[in-house]
């Protein structure tokens, strides 16, 4: 064999012995990636179930908003209703006052303190219109750890909450 075919022999296998390193690293490099890519999967899987009890936390809390709402909505027509009772009430009373001349102050005053307190008494009366009667309907979470604590339970006495 000739030099030139010798020299050419060597080269090639320092050419094959740097591939083989190259390809060696390579590999490493590729096995990392990997592992990183399952760590990512496992890590968008938990936020995927991490959003979606937060979904249900905020359909949750949408529900309770509306029932509130309700709730608010029916207090705030009695209590205008109420209001509107009074005032008419304390509009009559003066007149009555005037229709009946002997009457001073005191008496004035006694007979629509005793109006406003037949007015309470009759409402207090009649609760099952101040009541709502009718059961609410929570739903039920899709997992385990709320996120909300239910203030229709009772706390034990000393625990907080």
């Amino acid at each position: 064999m000739s030099f030139i075919g010798l020299a050419m022999n060597v080269f090639l296998a320092v050419l094959l012995g740097a591939a083989l390193v190259m390809g060696w690293r390579l590999n490493r490099r590729l096995k990392a990636l990997r592992d990183s890519h399952e760590g990512f999967a496992v890590a968008v899987r938990e936020l995927n179930m991490a959003a979606a009890r937060a979904e249900q936390g905020l359909a949750d809390l949408r529900a309770a908003t509306d029932e509130a709402v309700d709730v608010l909505g029916d207090r705030i027509e009695k209590g205008r209703a109420l209001a509107a009772k009074l005032e008419k009430i304390t509009l009559e009373a003066p007149a009555a006052a005037r229709r009946q001349p002997a009457e001073n102050d005191e008496q004035a005053q006694e007979r629509r303190l005793g109006a406003l307190l037949a007015s309470a008494r009759e409402a207090r009366a009649r609760p099952e219109r101040l009541v709502r009667r009718e059961p609410i309907a929570r739903p039920k979470p899709a997992f385990e750890d709320d996120l909300f604590e239910d203030p229709l339970e009772p706390t034990p006495r000393g625990a907080r909450r």
